[in-house]
């Protein structure tokens, strides 16, 4: 019996950790259309950064498995499924993760990015930022 009370206890630590970072699989959220794009991974990198990639596509206009046609570099016409598309983030203060970069496969360009955590870690607020603009996407927790 105590067993069972300690796995439970150790699976609500578990959870509520996982509920303060962003690591974790999210649906993305198309910020003009309101519709779900992709499902990206965040890990954490072998540097101890965050970094993301794109594990599903959703949004099936560009076909299953689109490629990066506007990337350039390593990344160009490379399938979007798989591609890191977030990296560098570091924590900055509880729920808020930055100094990061974001690439938008949509456009190619990558962008300054800033995580952080709403809604008891089941939304992510997804910015990137040129200069003084910034676009902002929620995520949500899958």
């Amino acid at each position: 019996m105590s067993f069972l009370f300690a796995a439970t206890l150790l699976s609500a630590a578990t959870l509520a950790q996982a509920q303060n970072s962003p690591v974790g699989r999210w649906k993305t959220i198309d910020d003009a259309t309101g519709k779900p794009k992709s499902l990206v991974e965040i890990y954490q990198a072998n540097d101890g950064t965050l970094a993301g990639r794109v594990v599903e596509i959703l949004d099936l206009k560009d076909g299953p498995d689109p490629l990066c046609t506007e990337c350039e570099g390593p990344n160009r016409n490379r399938p979007i499924r798989g591609m890191v598309i977030l990296w560098g983030l570091k924590p900055d203060g509880q729920l808020r993760w930055t100094h990061g970069r974001v690439l938008d496969p949509e456009n190619g360009k990558d962008y300054k990015a800033k995580l952080e955590l709403q809604g008891g870690g089941q939304r992510l607020a997804m910015s990137g930022c040129i200069y003084f603009l910034c676009r902002q996407q929620i995520w949500i927790r899958e």
